[in-house]
């Protein structure tokens, strides 16, 4: 008889709770905001600017999801989180979706209930040292000393990486990117260690970014995303959608400059009329207007404009594509059909 009590308490729990949770997109709607989760400051990816306005790639993805449910890419709030706080924000309900290179795994997706809606940046776990040292390769890392972001996956891949190569390492725990860099550059620590993606963000502020070095050892798989509650499934369609559509938008040649224009009458591809909604009702289904792919795509352009434009070989970042270049050019982006 107990079982059953239980049983009954937890799916009424369960039920409730998905209740609350459809009711994301409505609450977005009637607050006319979205409140997204970013990092304290990551250039390239979330910071800031001079004049306090949030730039970045993860931060071009808040701005889509605002632009295809409300109409404007700068109905967004931007909540910075750490590594320890951007989950509890989440599950409270402080923001509607996190986008701030956090690693898609089982406990996260099961264990701690969120759903991720995708990958945004295919990434590897990394290290830098200063040039000085002489280190060519993280196997002579023994004895170090390591500045580690604590409650990531990098906490736990390095503990696996040390064991499993017999060495030896004292960590240095500091909660954000900024105290990284800070704790680094004063000689508290050997060597940062984070996403690939993050060493060149960090590396690229630095004064004289040729005195560091980024060894060639990756020792992880780190596949970043947004990421919203468990049964929230409503407004994760949303936003797997839209990040689905910014991927698609560059495979089929839609960008920010032609967008209003292919919009403005159905051309001959059925894909590209479906995403801009000159035929077919995708929009209807998952309670947006026709035109909510149009707009993300004018908030700051298609995947690769949004790469370019913020992480890409021509910014101080510098990073290429590799595995985040589309799957017709030997990348791992792939989007599902807008059918």
């Amino acid at each position: 008889m107990k079982k059953s009590v239980f049983l009954g308490t937890l799916t009424a729990a369960g039920v409730i709770a998905g209740a609350a949770a459809a009711a994301t997109l409505d609450d977005v709607k009637a607050r006319g905001k979205l409140n997204c989760g970013v990092t304290t400051g990551l250039v390239g990816f979330a910071a800031p600017d001079a004049n306090g306005n949030w730039q970045g790639f993860d931060v071009g993805l808040c701005r889509a999801v605002a632009a295809a449910v409300l109409g404007d890419p700068d109905a967004v709030e931007f909540v910075p989180t750490t590594g320890k706080t951007r989950f509890t924000a989440l599950a409270s309900g402080e923001i509607d979706m996190l986008a701030r290179n956090t690693t898609w795994t089982f406990s996260r997706d099961n264990d701690l209930k969120f759903e991720f809606t995708g990958i945004n940046y295919y990434d590897g776990q990394g290290f830098m040292v200063p040039k000085e040292l002489g280190v060519t390769s993280a196997k002579e890392l023994d004895g170090a000393t390591v500045c580690i972001q604590t409650g990531t996956t990098t906490e736990l891949n390095l503990a696996d990486f040390f064991r499993s190569n017999n060495m030896n390492y004292e960590p240095v725990p500091i909660e954000t990117n900024a105290e990284a860099q800070q704790q680094y550059l004063a000689g508290a620590c050997d060597v940062y260690t984070t996403d690939a993606s993050g060493l060149a963000a960090t590396r690229a502020t630095f004064e004289t970014p040729g005195d560091h070095v980024v060894l060639p050892e990756i020792i992880s798989k780190e596949p970043l995303g947004p990421l919203v509650r468990h049964g929230d499934n409503e407004w994760g369609d949303i936003v797997r959608w839209t990040l689905n559509a910014l991927i698609a938008a560059e495979e089929l040649g839609i960008s920010s400059a032609n967008v209003a224009d292919m919009a403005g009458s159905a051309g001959d591809n059925p894909e590209i009329n479906r995403i801009l909604g000159t035929e077919g009702n995708l929009g209807e289904m998952i309670g947006l207007e026709a035109d909510w792919a149009v707009k993300a795509i004018q908030a700051g352009g298609n995947y690769g404009e949004l790469f370019e434009k913020n992480i890409g070989e021509n910014t101080p970042i510098g990073l290429s594509r590799g595995l985040n270049a589309q799957w017709t050019d030997g990348g791992l982006l792939y989007s599902p059909p807008f059918r």
